[in-house]
């Protein structure tokens, strides 16, 4: 008797795809990553990589928290995207949420803090106190509502709330570019530097939008199909 191999299924295009959005994601945060790295290693007494800022110097530990936990949440919040990992690990998937979690509440919160006692940033004005305050505190409320819609069982509202918290802290990645393109055809003043930082939390807002509505989209028609091979 001859057997003949069962012909290899090529995984979806989709699922391909989402093996990548990790690490897009975690290069988005690369240079921002290196910046706080060198960062803490002045601050732990090593050699100073970096120019030393006097308004950490008097109070580091509320900087030391949000770039340990930026580290961790921006790492281990990529995986999260990854439908492929959640598939074949959904026991993973719930330990690193946990500690997405607890790593983006310290991030919110002690962005939040450093935003209210510590001098601004030189270079800025008034707006970037307020877009920290209004994008810190939006970012706080997305983790606890996605933390309350996966308590009740609502993971379509539990990823949405979480996409939007992991794009607001994302933002220090696309200001990367926004402050580099802003200045450099606005001209340089306070407000522009302002505009600037804003329109990184707002880029990463609308991106997020748009991912959560298309998978809106896609679910009806994923659950059609699904009907349609039961009822066949």
């Amino acid at each position: 008797m001859i057997t003949q191999a069962a012909p290899r299924v090529a995984p979806p295009a989709r699922a391909v795809r989402s093996t990548w959005v990790p690490f897009a994601l975690i290069a988005l945060v690369l240079l921002p990553a290196v910046f706080g790295s060198l960062r803490l290693v002045g601050l732990a007494g090593g050699p100073e990589l970096m120019p030393a800022d006097p308004r950490f110097t008097a109070s580091p530990v509320p900087l030391v928290v949000h770039i340990v936990c930026a580290l961790t949440y921006a790492v281990v919040g990529a995986f999260q995207f990854s439908a492929a990992l959640r598939r074949r690990r959904p026991g993973w998937h719930r330990k690193a949420g946990r500690i997405a979690v607890v790593s983006g509440l310290a991030v919110a919160l002690s962005a939040l803090w450093m935003n209210q006692f510590n001098p601004g940033q030189p270079g800025t004005g008034d707006l970037t106190y307020l877009f920290r305050l209004a994008f810190g505190m939006g970012m706080l409320t997305c983790l606890l509502l996605g933390f309350i819609a996966i308590r009740g069982g609502d993971i379509t509202h539990h990823r949405a709330w979480m996409t939007r918290a992991y794009a607001l802290a994302l933002g220090a990645g696309t200001q990367v570019f926004t402050q580099g393109i802003g200045p450099a055809v606005f001209g340089t003043s306070d407000l522009t530097v302002d505009l600037s930082l804003g329109a990184g939390w707002v880029i990463n807002l609308a991106v997020a939008e748009y991912v959560i509505r298309r998978a809106a989209r896609r679910s009806p028609k994923r659950a059609g199909a699904v009907t349609g091979k039961v009822g066949s």
